[in-house]
């Protein structure tokens, strides 16, 4: 008997899936009075997440040479490990909505998959907090691949699926998902929920725009206008 096709659906994690901004920018100023240097602000801190880490510093300080990216990307990591060993890690909530939309998408036999500029560690301990690690067939993360825009997670993601790019979607609140999803020529629905704003979506190439979690099987069923 022949399989039917696996329409695979890929979520981005942080601000996509769970709320982390708190953390990421507490980190992410704590990496920086490492290296005794003003941190940004966290509205820039906020615009980078989703690229993986030395990327992500490179965007703040564009200025600064790449042995400094280097360093404060080690020190982001473990500041992060720090607050998490210390049990100061701020709660990272699930998008209200989140399981619900999966419930309803998996009945109607959607795989899921996330691709993340976290590490495997990091992303490990997100789904395992919010009891999802077994929803997930395909996990990828910055640990084996080049930061996001590039589409190296989704082809990995569909290979391990099983699947093409005609039933792949990707999901995602920043442009550089939208930008990933172009660039591995899947749509890619933006979420207006997390750090980049509606404009920076679409400008990223969002084929439509989600507002809530409630409205996502209908912008994959083509029934919510772009």
């Amino acid at each position: 008997m022949l399989r039917a096709p696996v329409r695979l659906a890929i979520f981005d994690c942080d601000g996509t899936l769970v709320d982390s901004h708190a953390n990421i920018c507490r980190a992410m100023e704590a990496a920086f009075a490492g290296v005794r240097v003003e941190a940004p602000s966290r509205e820039a801190i906020r615009g980078i997440v989703g690229l993986s880490l030395v990327e992500a510093v490179a965007a703040l300080a564009p200025d600064a040479e790449a042995d400094f990216h280097s360093r404060v990307a080690e020190d982001y990591k473990t500041a992060f490990q720090r607050m998490r060993a210390d049990g100061l890690l701020d709660a990272e909530p699930l998008y209200d909505g989140l399981v619900e939309a999966l419930d309803v998408l998996a009945d109607e036999g959607w795989a899921f998959g996330v691709a993340t500029g976290k590490s495997d560690r990091g992303l490990a301990h997100v789904l395992a907090h919010h009891g999802l690690a077994d929803r997930f067939v395909t996990l990828q993360t910055a640990d084996r691949h080049p930061s996001k825009p590039h589409p190296s997670m989704i082809h990995a993601a569909m290979e391990q699926a099983g699947t093409d790019p005609h039933l792949t979607v990707m999901i995602g609140d920043t442009s550089y998902d939208m930008e990933m999803a172009r660039a591995a020529n899947v749509r890619a629905i933006g979420v207006t929920w997390g750090y980049h704003d509606e404009a920076l979506l679409r400008a990223g190439g969002a084929d439509v725009i989600v507002r809530r979690y409630a409205d996502l099987h209908r912008a994959m069923t083509g029934e919510v206008a772009a």
